[in-house]
This record gives structure tokens, C-alpha cells and sequence, in this order.
């Protein structure tokens, strides 16, 4: 993608969405959760069993509105790949939830070391991955419930979330000096099985 930062939202609310790959018959990468095989692929000759595999990254300002643009995005991504309907309601409205977060905790606290942010989203082998990734060197950690503060608990919501998905999340070092932290959550089987 070419431009500047800001000429990357595009009207009402849209992103330029940079296609990672998106076949069906894609090769699921081999690693953590979220990255394995599984069973989202094409039968030969049948139906998808499940969503269509792919990679996809939404680069952002680091400005307030980025946050309900990238949410947006995400969630017609999602869709697109065969997301809709009751069973995938819940991992949906999670996925969403933690997008929100992460992309408002980047956008509040990364900003100055980092004018931009970017999302990716990948669907492989039974798993959805969101990343969020900043130039900001500093590793956050989920803070435990303190009830003194009013704010500072969206990387614990985000853990707990993934958690009781099934999910896991880590936050790790980027080869530039940033970070990305990252949350998989399970598809959910299909209930014909």
C-alpha cells in the first residue's frame, strides 16, 4: 500500500484491507494456536466445513477513530468469511471485544512511538488469530482488579475473554523494537459432526 497513514481510511468508516492470502484451499501454517491444521478447509468436491481460510492486515493512525474503523473492518472480514449465524455469534462478539481493546490500548498508549497500527487477522485451521501490533517497546501487562482505579483492566478483560473462549494470548517482541500481542480463539465445531 502506498500513501500516508491517514489516506488509508477511506470513506464512511472503511479501511484499505491488505490481503495477506484468502484461498480456501490455503496451507495452514504449522505452530502455535491458531496457526495449525484443522478442519476449515473445503472437502473435495463439498461444502466449506467451516470459515475460509486467510490472512488479512488493517494498517491504522494511531487516532481515536481507528478504533471503531478497525472493529468495523474486522467484523465484514469476518463475515465475509462465512462468520454469520448463531454459531459463530459469541466467537464473533469476542473477537470484536478484544480488537477493540487492543487497538484503543495502542492508540492511547503507543501513539507517540508509533503513528501507526496495524491489525492482522488470520483464520487457519480451526482458529482465529487478532494481532495488534505498535512501534512501542513497552511490554503491558494485564493489571489485576484494583479497585482504586477506573481504567487499566482492557489487557485483563482481553486475557479473561480468551480464556473462556478456549483461546490463548501472549504479547511478544517485534523484530523493529514494538510489540504485538495477539489472542486465538477456537472455531467452534460444527454440531452436524
Amino acid at each position: 500500500m502506498s500513501g500516508s497513514p491517514d489516506s488509508r481510511v477511506a470513506d464512511e468508516g472503511r479501511l484499505d484491507v491488505e490481503q495477506i492470502s484468502g484461498t480456501a484451499e490455503a496451507e495452514p501454517r504449522r505452530g502455535r494456536p491458531g496457526e495449525g491444521q484443522g478442519d476449515a478447509v473445503a472437502a473435495p468436491g463439498g461444502p466449506a466445513r467451516g470459515p475460509v481460510e486467510g490472512v488479512w492486515r488493517f494498517p491504522v493512525p494511531a487516532a481515536e477513530a481507528s478504533v471503531p474503523r478497525t472493529r468495523h473492518a474486522v467484523r465484514d472480514r469476518l463475515l465475509a468469511q462465512g462468520m454469520a449465524g448463531v454459531r459463530y455469534q459469541e466467537l464473533v462478539d469476542d473477537l470484536l471485544l478484544i480488537v477493540s481493546e487492543l487497538v484503543s490500548n495502542a492508540v492511547t498508549h503507543a501513539a507517540e512511538l508509533s503513528p501507526e497500527v496495524v491489525t492482522e487477522l488470520s483464520v487457519r485451521g480451526g482458529w482465529v488469530r487478532v494481532s495488534v501490533e505498535d512501534g512501542d517497546p513497552y511490554r503491558p501487562k494485564a493489571l489485576e482488579n484494583d479497585t482504586g482505579r477506573t481504567g487499566g483492566r482492557g489487557l485483563l478483560l482481553v486475557k479473561s475473554v480468551t480464556l473462556q473462549a478456549g483461546g490463548v494470548c501472549d504479547v511478544e517482541r517485534t523484530g523493529e523494537g514494538g510489540k504485538v500481542i495477539w489472542a486465538s480463539l477456537p472455531v467452534p465445531p460444527d454440531s452436524d459432526r
